[in-house]
């Protein structure tokens, strides 16, 4: 099924039969306007991308709309993406600015929104193993950590969640932010820092309690 655009979907290409390994060959036949080269570059990043985003959205909603926004739109700016950069770190981009314009928005608006990660977790079974103590000291501890991280600027949070979160490499990092890597460094820092601080706080308001 498709948008009403004609459109991919990026939940509809899942089911997609891979077939080329080599990401530059399906950038290039996506360009040149095949949809089977893009469902597959969808499905490869569609996960990743949704990892990232949810992170910096309101909701899970908020990060489904941005995640099929982000597609959208790379599929109509295949045409001017030329290889540049990896294609995943330009995808990425794609999606961290909306879900920023969305932060600011909110921001500017004075909503305040506190991001829940739960809907992410929720495939994963608690181990048996555990004694209910300590599973309950774990799920407190995963509490303050993704309340503290939700907290941050959005223009930090999204430094932290790519390269503490998600793994990716100072480099890769930094072209997605479109940072020179000595300035995405000093967020990454910056953003570290501010981690810190908030999980001291949360620590000293449950030692009062």
């Amino acid at each position: 099924m498709s948008s009403p655009s004609g459109k991919p979907t990026y939940r509809d290409a899942i089911a997609a039969p891979r077939v080329i390994k080599d990401e530059r060959v399906l950038v290039a036949l996506a360009r040149a306007g095949e949809r089977a080269a893009f469902d597959e570059l969808v499905r490869r990043h569609a996960d990743g991308l949704f990892a990232v985003v949810v992170r910096l959205c309101a909701d899970g909603h908020e990060a489904e709309e941005v995640t099929q926004e982000a597609f959208l739109r790379a599929w109509r700016g295949l045409p001017g993406f030329h290889g540049d950069a990896q294609f995943f770190t330009w995808l990425y981009r794609i999606g961290v600015n909306e879900a920023s314009r969305r932060a600011d928005s909110r921001r500017r608006r004075a909503d305040v929104v506190v991001v829940s990660l739960d809907e992410q977790r929720e495939q994963e079974s608690p181990d048996r193993f555990v004694r209910p103590a300590e599973r309950a000291e774990q799920s407190d501890l995963r509490r303050m950590l993704e309340a503290a991280i939700a907290a941050l600027p959005v223009d930090h949070r999204a430094a932290l969640v790519l390269r503490d979160v998600e793994g990716l490499s100072t480099t890769q990092a930094a072209a997605v932010l479109g940072l020179r890597e000595a300035a995405f460094k000093s967020r990454l820092h910056r953003a570290r820092k501010l981690l810190r601080s908030g999980l001291a706080d949360y620590a000293r308001q449950r030692g009062s309690l």
